[in-house]
């Protein structure tokens, strides 16, 4: 066993020193010694080098197409489907009602509200403006709300009933705002709720506020999204997207208003394009890809199972809710016909969706000569018919690592894709204005220096994965063809309690707009 760890903390030590991750992972798998101190026998000997052959086409299939110019390609491709759907897709590129960004004057203490998939929270923040450098924001108060199982199951009103007791006790509480005033709310929802198709949400929440004696305003509704751009935003200037990658994934970006069809505008007054020139929209981002994407067989066989086949190629390949599903998939086959794991699958990774995404992150981010970490974890999760080795948890480790790269290149493709896109429809919107640049507006001739604004569990906590996107933009930034956005830049920021904070900034925005008015 003692020259089995060295022979492994030698791979590592090839891996530090410029090898390749697999070429040091196989130089690990097929040493003579690690076999023989193993007591691996002639015939597992050959399934050891089947499973070596196995990783080496894994990689093939999932790193091949994002090298090169191959995901400047892909990128290419993925701006015209984005240039199609600004035109026609009823379910993506959809503008909000959203057009002001922030200037970092909008100072003042604000009511937002945040109904996710579990939490309803309530906060007073406080914005203090742009130039109180590292004091911009600050959440003054908040409380959370657990949306139980039994509360999600409630229909229509009853949920708003219940979200307006919980806004009544906060305001209430300690006499923390005035409420002889209407109050007005910022309201950021990522929350499904049956039995109010084609309703009106503020209308509804006002209703359910005035029943508990509540006499609120509900100014702004965002998405999470858009809030996730408009936090950032207040502090730094440069913000235009905000990026979501946790279990799903999307991207808000702030675009021209005419890059889109008037038909995707709905029935909003002409005084609104009176106004707006540019709007802030939500690209649906995993609902792109279709027929452009590089699918392995693992990513073909999870589609075929999926409930809605093709209707979000993209998020398949960038979401935590399906890396470890893709992995699992690529698991089995290694299990069925290279002798991973001995030969005998798990039972509890037999069921679809059984290998959770931040067990892989937890696996990658054992960097030891033993993997002893990720191995006592995949263990305990997964508990293995004949115990899995150190090699066993490699490969693993080897397959997580290739599909949360392809992830991480993949969506730096898609940020690149949109700044080019933005970049250009935003010339397109000058020349139609006869070359003159209205008060207010960018300078597009200066190299666009952009920030995007992220949040989620993956982009923030997987192993590696920030450093491998922002690393992928700055290669696709660099090799853009037209020389004013090659010498730009794309920066990923992250953005704490975006939610929150996004929904105040977003009050303070159109209160500002209801004042200038």
């Amino acid at each position: 066993m003692t020259t089995f760890r060295k022979s492994l903390l030698a791979a590592l030590k090839s891996f530090l020193r410029g090898k390749s991750f697999l070429q040091a992972l196989f130089a690990f798998w097929i040493s003579p010694r690690t076999l023989k101190d193993q007591h691996v026998n002639a015939k597992t000997a050959r399934t050891l080098r089947t499973i070596v052959e196995f990783l080496k086409e894994s990689q093939e299939l999932l790193l091949s197409p994002i090298e090169g110019d191959k995901l400047r390609e892909f990128s290419s491709d993925l701006k015209a489907q984005f240039r199609e759907r600004l035109q026609t897709h009823p379910e993506c590129m959809l503008p909000s009602f959203n057009h002001l960004l922030p200037t970092g004057k909008e100072i003042g203490q604000y009511l937002a509200l945040d109904v996710g998939g579990s939490t309803l929270r309530v906060a007073l923040v406080e914005l203090r403006g742009r130039e109180t450098k590292g004091r911009e924001c600050e959440i003054i108060r908040m409380i959370s709300f657990k949306i139980t199982p039994e509360i999600k199951r409630l229909e229509g009103m009853a949920f708003f009933d219940w979200m307006a007791m919980r806004i009544h006790e906060v305001i209430h509480k300690d006499g923390v705002i005035n409420t002889q005033e209407p109050i007005p709310m910022g309201l950021a929802w990522s929350f499904p709720v049956d039995g109010l198709l084609g309703q009106d949400l503020g209308e509804i929440i006002k209703f359910a506020c005035q029943k508990h004696g509540l006499n609120v305003q509900l100014a702004s509704i965002i998405n999470d999204s858009t809030a996730t751009l408009l936090s950032q935003a207040y502090t730094h200037a440069g913000t235009r997207f905000g990026l979501i990658l946790g279990t799903g994934t999307n991207i808000a970006v702030h675009l021209p208003v005419s890059a889109i069809s008037r038909s995707k505008y709905g029935t909003r007054p002409e005084s609104w394009f009176d106004s707006a020139r540019h709007v802030i929209v939500n690209t649906e981002l995993g609902m792109f890809g279709h027929d452009i994407l590089p699918m392995t067989r693992w990513d073909e066989l999870l589609n075929a199972s999926h409930p809605r086949p093709d209707f979000q190629p993209l998020e398949h390949l960038l979401s935590g809710y399906y890396l470890g599903e893709i992995c699992r998939l690529a698991i089995v086959e290694a299990v069925e016909t290279a002798g991973l794991l001995g030969g005998k699958l798990p039972p509890s990774l037999v069921e679809p969706y059984s290998l959770d995404t931040e067990l892989l992150s937890r696996i990658e981010a054992d960097s030891s000569s033993t993997l002893e970490k990720a191995l006592v974890a995949f263990t305990s999760a997964h508990p293995c018919p004949i115990p899995a080795t150190p090699a066993d948890i490699s490969a693993i480790r080897t397959l997580a690592y290739c599909i949360s790269r392809r992830s991480a290149a993949l969506l730096a493709a898609a940020v690149f894709s949109l700044w080019e896109l933005r970049y250009e429809t935003a010339i397109e919107q000058v020349c139609e204005d006869a070359g003159e640049k209205p008060a207010g507006e960018e300078d597009l001739t200066a190299s666009p220096h952009t920030k995007v604004a992220f949040t989620g569990s993956v982009i923030e906590h997987y192993p590696g994965y920030l450093a491998q996107c922002q690393d992928h933009i700055a290669a696709l930034v660099a090799s853009a063809e037209n020389p004013i956005l090659a010498a730009g830049s794309i920066d990923l920021v992250p953005a704490v309690e975006s939610s929150i904070t996004g929904a105040a900034v977003a009050l303070g925005c159109a209160l500002a707009e209801g004042q200038a008015a």
